[in-house]
């Protein structure tokens, strides 16, 4: 199961509270104040780990709750400090903040008119970066810290004080160099599969591919690349219709997109068509989408009529760059290859 946005509930652990004792042994009846201090509780700490791909953890326990500190003990013992909750999410994971303290608040929000605020806390991109999610109560004092020359057996102490909490939404957009955008059976998972180690689900019936698949291809020179692959989309995604308007996300962060196109028309499709309606569905989800680089990548040049098509194509999108390929049979594969690594290629030393 593929779960890339989730709600957790996060509690950092309570101070440990001082307390009150004095020094009472054989020959020392009248020893003075030895209460010990509380022990500081637990953070709760999300850390990025790239070998997690996404946030199915939190769906089977979305409920972070970090240890509370000890207690503080006689003979100025400190209290054992609470352990942390230590949680790994994906490179590319968003974190927002919502003004519900709880879960039961946080449903009762979303389900309303107005619907639920959430503030941007961080954006999780780099490998072994941390959040502190919600910060641990510090502990209390003993009647120890509060002895002095003129009060010898003080009766002081304080309390810990309580951990964060709060309710928390994740959401993960992949992180790739060029994102690859299509109709459903225009060949993204055969070529992505073709250029790079990634094995997609690859068939010939439509929304083969459910989930978002990011491959690596390698280059000459040590230079490498990534892409996504997402869901095919149809006219409407932006208005929620088809599954590609729930992995548009995914394609944010990349500085390339790949508009794959059935350039034969093999299911009675026009490829000039194809191409205005996704930039138009693009535009309609974020504006900022449509304006990153792109290029189209005229796919199923074996069949009839794509030769045809490729030449009108052309005239119509006389200065959009345009790579004729067959993913099947691997023709024109190097030419993609080396427009990818003129424009996002880097350095995988």
């Amino acid at each position: 199961m593929f779960i890339d946005h989730t709600r957790i509930y996060a509690k950092a652990g309570n101070g440990g509270n001082g307390v009150v004792s004095f020094r009472r042994e054989k020959f020392v009846p009248r020893g003075g104040p030895d209460g010990g201090d509380g022990a500081e509780g637990g953070d709760v700490v999300l850390r990025v780990d790239r070998h997690i791909d996404n946030l199915k953890a939190f769906h089977y326990n979305p409920r972070l709750i970090a240890k509370d500190g000890g207690h503080g003990q006689a003979w100025k013992r400190h209290g054992k400090n609470g352990k942390p909750f230590l949680a790994k999410v994906p490179p590319g994971t968003l974190v927002y903040r919502s003004t519900a303290r709880t879960v039961t608040e946080a449903v009762k929000m979303e389900r309303s008119e107005a619907g639920i605020d959430l503030e941007l806390v961080a954006d999780l991109t780099t490998e072994d970066e941390e959040l502190v999610l919600c910060k641990a109560g510090t502990g209390g004092k003993g009647n120890w810290q509060f002895r002095s020359s003129t009060n010898r057996t003080p009766e002081e102490f304080t309390l810990g004080t309580e951990g964060e909490e709060g309710v928390f939404y994740l959401e993960l957009r992949r992180i790739a160099d060029a994102g690859m955008v299509g109709f459903p059976n225009a060949g993204k998972s055969t070529l992505t599969s073709k250029l790079s180690a990634a094995r997609p689900k690859v068939a010939s019936y439509p929304f083969t591919t459910l989930n978002p698949m990011v491959g690596v291809v390698e280059f000459e020179d040590f230079k490498r690349c990534t892409i996504a692959d997402i869901p095919g989309l149809i006219e409407g995604a932006h208005d929620n219709r088809g599954l590609g308007h729930e992995f548009l996300r995914h394609i944010t962060r990349c500085g390339l997109l790949l508009f794959v196109v059935d350039m034969a028309g093999s299911e009675c499709r026009d490829p000039i068509e194809d191409v205005e309606t996704l930039r138009r569905e693009i535009k309609l989800y974020e504006e900022e989408l449509s304006k990153l680089d792109w290029l189209v990548v005229a796919n199923k040049m074996d069949l009839e009529g794509a030769a045809g098509n490729l030449q009108n194509f052309r005239a119509r999108f006389p200065k959009v760059e345009i790579v004729p390929i067959s993913a099947e049979y691997g023709e024109g594969l190097e030419e993609l290859r080396r427009t990818l690594c003129a424009r996002v290629g880097k350095d995988g030393r």
